[in-house]
């Protein structure tokens, strides 16, 4: 218990090779990095090392600093500006800007005077307040707009760096402000609702068809904590990338339960399950028949189950070297990935931040064992969810839902309407699912400040569409899948 105790702790601690998430000036600019004493940012025309970040806890914020040797980053305290903003609310009532003419005479201090306070030594938070008191028009503003001179100066001579831990809502905020096209344009909200209605929690078994850079398996495996398994699964030989799962920190427990599996590869365990089954109904069936049962009854079933059986026998032999040739293909074409080598091999797996060295980490989204898709066959999954805005769903439901377990929960996102309406109702014609429905995620962003508080004068406004349902049995769907 001791030892749990002391893991939770140290996790909050950066380490010697661990990725994070630098937020620039409050969401100015946001870069993902991967700290090591070599490691370097710029920032405008400075650059600087990230050497000071390694062993400081993440939400730790850091000021960007010019010293004898040049820039560097120095870790401050929050500053508590709102203590003093009840006290000004009185003020803005009275003030106003209606006075204030922009005609760039209102500051004496030149530019000339700010680098020599900069070669002089001169903080940033020094040139700040020189800025202040050489301002005219400063102390005319109301308490508003002095927070927006202020912050607005800081940016310039006294730039922040907020370290971020990366989990699922700042890896998805950041990748969704910075490159949304490469996470399929999933908002926050949008992935907690795909894990919701798909029902992942501790000790399932998920399959997962990700075609948006490797997000939702992360989000699935942070989920589950260890517990259960990840099936990334591919349609063809190519595998789908999934590098974002590196920058999640993942622990070697974690990385283990993160595995990959062709589309093909499971469903021919499943039709090799159901070939042995019938084998098991055959050798009851004669054994009912050396007992001294009637032949003639059941002479007639006893050599249908042998014809279906040599069918069965000679489909999973096609199979199997179909299965084989598309493992060597799929060697091949796995050269042409190793761009997303670097960043899935960087996952560290023994994480040590009192030592803060660098260990060799298990690569998530190892191969399933053969013992694992034996027992994904026998029970089936219980999850299922497809983000792949490149396929069809129709198309993909009917090869994927058979691979789950009856009464499993599935979730479907696609960035358009009609392809999963035709999907829902041909589900509903098949009578493959239940309780189906299309959701339209909505999120609405609130600037929560005194006196200020309203909606975002800026927001996204579509999030995609969510089809969600449950899987039932169904002889007719089944005989046909099969």
């Amino acid at each position: 218990m001791t030892d749990m105790v002391e893991k939770i702790v140290d996790s909050r601690v950066t380490w010697e090779g661990c990725s994070v998430i630098l937020d620039i000036n409050n969401g100015d600019r946001i870069v993902f990095a991967r700290l090591n004493p070599s490691s370097t940012l710029k920032i405008g025309k400075k650059v600087c090392s990230l050497s000071p970040l390694i062993g400081c806890p993440f939400g730790s914020l850091f000021q960007l600093e010019c010293g004898v040797n040049g820039p560097y980053l120095s870790r401050v305290s929050r500053s508590l500006t709102g203590a003093s903003k009840s006290e000004d609310q009185n003020d803005c009532k009275t003030k106003d800007n209606r006075a204030l003419v922009d005609s760039n005479t209102a500051q004496t201090l030149s530019g000339d005077d700010i680098d020599v306070m900069r070669r002089e030594g001169a903080t940033g938070e020094q040139i700040i307040e020189a800025l202040i008191a050489n301002s005219s028009t400063f102390q005319t503003k109301t308490a508003f707009s002095q927070e927006k001179y202020i912050l607005r100066k800081q940016k310039k001579y006294a730039p922040t760096v907020l370290l971020r831990r990366p989990f699922t809502r700042s890896i998805c905020e950041a990748y969704f402000k910075k490159l949304p096209a490469r996470i399929g344009f999933l908002r926050m909200d949008t992935i907690s609702l795909l894990l919701s209605m798909a029902n992942v929690s501790i000790s399932l078994d998920v399959l997962v068809v990700d075609m948006v850079g490797g997000i939702l398996t992360g989000a699935a495996a942070e989920r589950l904590g260890g517990t259960g398994y990840v099936c990334n699964t591919h349609l063809g030989t190519k595998q789908y990338p999934m590098d974002i799962v590196g920058i999640f920190n993942f622990d070697k427990a974690i990385s283990s339960r993160i595995v990959r599996s062709s589309l093909s590869d499971l469903h021919l365990a499943k039709k090799s399950s159901e070939a042995h089954i019938s084998n098991e109904n055959l050798h009851s069936m004669k054994l009912l028949g050396n007992d001294g049962h009637s032949l003639e009854s059941s002479n007639g079933p006893i050599s249908i189950v042998k014809e279906s059986l040599v069918q069965e026998e000679n489909s999973s032999h096609q199979c199997s070297s179909t299965t084989l040739s598309s493992e060597s293909e799929q060697s091949t074409s796995m050269d042409l990935d190793t761009c997303f080598k670097k960043c899935s091999n960087s996952v560290d797996e023994n994480k040590d931040p009192s030592s803060l060295k660098v260990s060799k980490s298990l690569k998530p989204g190892r191969q399933a064992s053969e013992e694992e898709i034996k027992l994904w066959k026998e029970n089936g999954f219980t999850s299922l969810i497809v983000a792949a805005p490149e396929l069809d769903p129709w198309n993909a439901i009917q090869e994927l839902l058979p691979l789950l377990s009856y009464s499993a929960p599935f979730a479907i996102y696609h960035h358009y309407l009609q392809p999963l309406a035709i999907c829902m109702h041909n589900l509903q014609v098949k009578q493959m699912a239940i309780g189906l429905q299309i959701s339209e995620p909505w999120l609405r962003e609130y600037q929560v400040l005194p006196s200020r508080t309203h909606p975002q004068m800026q927001m996204n406004s579509f999030g995609g569409y969510i089809l969600s349902g449950t899987r039932v049995f169904n002889s007719e769907s089944e005989q046909g899948s099969t």
